[in-house]
């Protein structure tokens, strides 16, 4: 039940806002005046990212500023139960990505006796590009203890597998895993947080964070021509994530189809996320040749050190004046590179994070790596083994969490709910 009172959409309020202020500018001339509404209501409306489409959104969306990312541990009683927390996610969600609050009239125009039903942290806030982009681990079909908790273990994804252990991973418990994941991307920090605190208030006694982390600073740029952002080390990172104009590379290396295995998945994809600290200390105390031969590139353009532009194909042959790779054998783009795995490319979201200090007093800060892949036995494992074991970067980083999870198709009208293809 809401108030009396209209419900205020963070959309409405900036509009009002916005409009009244043009006003006031130009003196209240009537033309200028409808020119700055006219302009308002543009600006507001090209900050909503479509929530209903065959693919969820923020996958290929170019990469806002800012991510939070969550992943939680289902607590419902029974199946019924996560199928209402489900329902009742994808309607806050649907609402937030369009800039209203999660409930309508939730956050001022409820009963003044019961709690608010959005927290109004976003209020005035435009919708500033937020998706909202769900999933699931594979604990939610059978749990740590192999139960099969809602009746679903048959639906766990042919991909969706267990990821092996990794050299050089120091993984913390606490930052791996989720029986569900939800990646809430904004350009404002505010915005993302509201949508993920949001959804959490309405998980109660059904579902509890099991982690969360908030990045900033995107490190890959999936439009193109876009342009690459730095990653902490200082280093472009991500210029050969997949685009939103390769369709190809998309259908061979991002989204899933009913051969794959698992029908249901078809249009949906597969979500890496590492928590990776990076060692900003030792880093920052390595000459600038030894940082670009860790690397391979180029620190200020981007290009390969075996030249050319920062888009130039990598030439892991060609040799210096002392004989030896200009590219090194263990240089982290040679490494990883496509060349060395048979063309295999991923499609990257990354953002930085900074979370204080460590318990050893060094910055804990670093990448939370995002890479949506369409089969990660394939993609993602093969390159991941070889990065653990001759990777020359690996003196330079910690990486403290990894998980998988399986990232269903996009709802396509309202009524749906996310996951809904699993419990049909």
């Amino acid at each position: 039940m809401t108030g009396s009172g209209p419900e205020v959409s963070r959309r409405s309020l900036l509009g009002a806002v916005g409009i009244g202020a043009a006003g006031l500018v130009v003196g209240g001339v009537a033309g200028a005046t409808a020119a700055s509404a006219s302009d308002s209501l543009h600006e507001e409306a090209s900050g909503i990212v479509p929530f209903y489409d065959g693919h969820q959104a923020g996958i290929t969306t170019p990469p806002q500023d800012r991510v939070e990312i969550a992943a939680f541990d289902v607590t419902a009683p029974d199946r019924q139960s996560l199928i209402e927390m489900l329902q009742q996610w994808t309607s806050a969600a649907s609402n937030m990505t369009a800039g209203q609050q999660a409930v309508a009239g939730g956050a001022v125009d409820g009963p003044p006796d019961a709690p608010p039903t959005d927290t109004g942290e976003a209020l005035g806030l435009p919708a500033s590009e937020l998706t909202l982009t769900f999933g699931v681990g594979a604990t939610l079909f059978r749990d740590a203890t192999g139960k099969d908790r809602f009746g679903i273990a048959n639906k766990r994804p042919a991909n969706l597998i267990d990821m092996p252990a990794f050299p050089k991973d120091d993984l913390d418990p606490l930052l791996c895993g989720g029986d569900l994941v939800v990646q809430a991307c904004a350009n404002d920090a505010q915005v993302a947080f509201h949508a993920i605190r949001n959804l959490a208030r309405e998980a109660h006694g059904s579902a509890v964070i099991r982690w969360v982390t908030q990045g900033f600073g995107r490190t890959a740029a999936t439009s193109a021509p876009g342009q690459t952002t730095r990653n902490l080390f200082g280093f472009k990172d991500g210029t050969l994530t997949i685009t939103d104009k390769e369709a190809k590379a998309q259908d061979d290396f991002v989204w899933a189809e009913a051969s794959d295995g698992t029908p249901w998945m078809a249009g949906g994809t597969y979500l890496v996320a590492r928590r990776i600290q990076q060692v900003i200390e030792t880093w920052d105390r390595t000459s600038l040749e030894d940082q670009q031969k860790v690397i391979g590139r180029f620190k200020g353009s981007g290009a390969p050190l075996s030249g050319g532009t920062e888009f130039s194909p990598l030439d892991l042959t060609k040799t210096g004046p002392d004989g030896q790779p200009l590219i090194p054998t263990d240089a982290h783009v040679a490494v990883v590179s496509p060349e060395k795995h048979g063309g295999t490319r991923l499609l990257r979201r990354g953002y930085s994070f900074t979370d204080g200090v460590d318990d050893t007093g060094h910055l804990n800060a670093g990448l939370m790596f995002l890479a949506f892949v369409r089969n990660p036995a394939t993609q993602f494992v093969p390159i991941q083994m070889s990065m653990s074991s001759s990777d020359h970067m690996n003196e330079y980083i910690k990486t403290h969490g990894s998980s998988l999870y399986a990232i269903p198709p996009g709802l396509t009208k309202p009524g749906q709910y996310w996951g809904q293809q699993i419990f049909a």
